[in-house]
């Protein structure tokens, strides 16, 4: 199990719940980079209502799907299809194929230039209606959580707001479909770390996921139905020094006798906006722990990672 947590506790105006909250986060953080979160702002009905248009949308006709697909995107918004991506160092695609929901901006709106538009299914308008409003309550959540993290580094707590305020975040319901004859050497999701800052993945379609602890052993996570997995990514490790761990996982093909059945998991990356610098805070380098990598943006981080996996 991983260590659980209450974010009731860090938003009770109870200072030495909010402290103890914040020990156990940057703690869980700092040895294995995954915790379960209670008391989050994602609505049950959200998270079920959700998951059933996921299902009605993939199982749509390929085709139709299709139509679904923009190219020139680099998948980051609407459908990517079966085998396209595949885990960084990888060439053989993962088992899935997924939909992304980004950031909703207006026209004329400040980046309405510089984030494409979510793509509208025709066939099932609650999708588009739910997955925005999982978005919203996943990225609220996430500022809470960016908040108790910034307090753990020392930093002013409000110190991530302005730069995850209308940040390139993505919302990305999978489907890992049947497996249908002995996989070659892909599993549904090869071995790999997140791109973003924080991961937020909703609703207790868990099983197959598996973190990679100190010991170098993979242990499965498993989180109750009311709870979020939130868990570090490349980029708050690389703002951190590498102090806040951003840990190794994978998602694991099932047992044969379950090959016949789906899996369906929407996890949410949050991303801040592309000018926000990752180097290394001040207080995260001691000699102990010297610069471990070059300065860079946020955005001409995900630029290079998308080229990696295969999406750009």
């Amino acid at each position: 199990m991983i260590p659980s947590i209450d974010l009731n506790d860090f938003l009770s105006g109870d200072p030495i719940k909010k402290n103890n909250f914040v020990q156990a986060l940057g703690q869980a953080y700092q040895e294995i980079g995954f915790v379960a979160l209670k008391g989050h702002l994602l609505e049950a009905s959200v998270s079920e209502k959700l998951y059933a248009e996921c299902q009605a949308f993939f199982a749509l006709p390929e085709p139709t799907k299709k139509n679904y697909e923009v190219p020139g995107l680099a998948g980051q918004r609407g459908y990517t299809s079966f085998g396209k991506e595949h885990a960084k160092g990888r060439n053989e695609g993962d088992l899935k194929e997924f939909w992304h929901f980004g950031q909703a901006i207006e026209h004329g709106e400040e980046l309405a230039e510089e984030y494409p538009e979510n793509v509208s299914v025709a066939e099932l308008p609650e999708f588009n209606k739910n997955g925005l409003l999982a978005y919203q309550q996943l990225e609220e959540t996430g500022k809470y959580m960016l908040r108790a993290i910034a307090l753990f580094l020392h930093l002013d707590e409000f110190y991530f707001d302005e730069k995850i305020y209308k940040g390139n975040s993505i919302l990305r319901p999978i489907h890992y479909p049947p497996i249908t004859a002995e996989p070659k050497s892909a599993v549904r999701a090869a071995e790999h770390e997140d791109i973003n800052l924080i991961t937020l993945l909703m609703g207790a379609s868990a099983d197959g996921l598996q973190v990679l602890n100190k010991q170098n052993e993979w242990v499965s996570i498993t989180a109750l139905p009311e709870q979020l997995v939130v868990n570090v990514g490349d980029m708050l490790q690389r703002l951190t020094n590498n102090v806040l761990k951003s840990t190794t996982h994978r998602v694991v093909n099932p047992p044969r006798d379950k090959w016949g059945s789906s899996r369906f998991s929407i996890p949410f990356f949050l991303h801040p906006r592309s000018e926000m610098r990752l180097d290394a805070l001040p207080q995260c380098i001691s000699e102990a722990n010297p610069v471990k990598e070059e300065p860079i943006s946020a955005g001409e981080y995900l630029t290079q990672r998308l080229k990696e996996i295969g999406l750009k």
